[in-house]
């Protein structure tokens, strides 16, 4: 059975022979993601002040973070301080042809492995980041006409690059959009299924109809709107802290949805331990757990959660050994 299809047999529970794998580094893989490339028409800015480096995004969102933190940061300016500002909103050019070159190449070439395009953003996501998240928090209930807009700008326009993947070759895309703090979501389910439910149905409905999968990252505990999300059409839930959630009840919950699971070994309450025997018996439980339905992966940031490149290796080989694989370079890859 070719990668892809190992892949696909996981997100629709169809009886795969094994889990899915996809690490970075140059070790084993049923997956090639592929981003868009840089606009030609947008040179990034970034600077450095004492500990904190600043760099401006394509939507003119100005973003900060340590030097020596994590990969990311948060906004620090948003590119919608006042809603006047709306109107002359600097949208990119993500749907520009030319930035799906290289993923029209590459996807071409790799007709063994899953093709995953990974998008960059979503409707909450971005529509956040445009006003800062304490200002789009109020923005839901007191500035719903304007919150619509922005919404219809940005859904729009990721609409538009979901057709381009599509057109690029691509198996399913890919997205990051958090719902959740450590015990509960963001906003409430009513609020969810009222403002934002339609633009999730819209999007997932674009990309079904163009024959690809739709797999969504999210951190955070979202039990409360995992039935509305997956109504909407997420296809796969790629979650990095999968202990915040009653496991047994989560695999039963995407069991009988069809709906897969794509994880590391948790990035919070396993894998920061450092403890080899945990991680190995954490990889154990959650085959047996998720089986016929799990793609495993591991944390791109190790720096930001506090772990180690040998502790990642141990998960690795763990997972290897689990899914009756072999590492063919059969040594610890850098």
């Amino acid at each position: 059975m070719k990668p892809r299809d190992i892949i696909l047999g996981n997100i629709t529970h169809d009886n795969p022979p094994r889990p899915g794998v996809r690490f970075d580094r140059g070790r084993l893989t049923d997956i090639r993601t592929v981003g868009l490339t840089p606009s030609p028409g947008f040179q990034e800015r970034k600077w450095v002040e004492g500990r904190i480096e600043f760099r401006e995004d394509e939507w003119g969102n100005i973003w900060h973070r340590f030097v020596d933190g994590c990969l990311g940061g948060e906004i620090f300016k948003p590119a919608v301080e006042d809603w006047a500002q709306l109107r002359d909103l600097r949208v990119p050019d993500f749907d520009n042809p030319v930035r799906y070159e290289k993923m029209r190449t590459i996807f071409a070439q790799e007709t063994e492995l899953f093709r995953l395009a990974s998008i960059p953003g979503w409707v909450f996501a971005t529509s956040r980041y445009l006003r800062k998240m304490e200002n789009y928090f109020a923005d839901l209930i007191l500035e719903r006409d304007h919150i619509e807009e922005l919404h219809d700008i940005v859904t729009g326009l990721y609409e538009r690059v979901i057709i381009r993947c599509a057109e690029a070759g691509a198996d399913g895309i890919f997205f990051c959009e958090d719902w959740g703090t450590q015990e509960r979501t963001l906003v409430g389910p009513d609020m969810w299924r009222d403002i934002f439910a339609p633009h999730f149905r819209r999007l997932c409905g674009t990309a079904h109809k163009h024959g690809l999968k739709v797999l969504m990252h999210s951190c955070g505990y979202n039990w409360e709107l995992l039935d509305d999300l997956m109504d909407s059409g997420i296809d796969l839930f790629q979650f990095d802290q999968p202990a915040l959630y009653d496991q047994p009840a989560l695999a039963a919950k995407l069991r009988e949805r069809k709906v897969g699971l794509w994880v590391p070994v948790d990035i919070q309450k396993v894998m920061p331990t450092g403890n080899k025997e945990l991680i190995e018996q954490e990889v154990a439980r959650m085959v047996e757990l998720y089986q016929g339905g799990i793609i495993f992966k591991n944390y791109g940031d190790l720096q930001g959660i506090g772990v180690k490149l040998e502790w990642d290796m141990w998960a690795y080989h763990a997972i290897l050994k689990a899914c009756g694989l072999e590492d063919p370079k059969n040594k610890e890859a850098v």
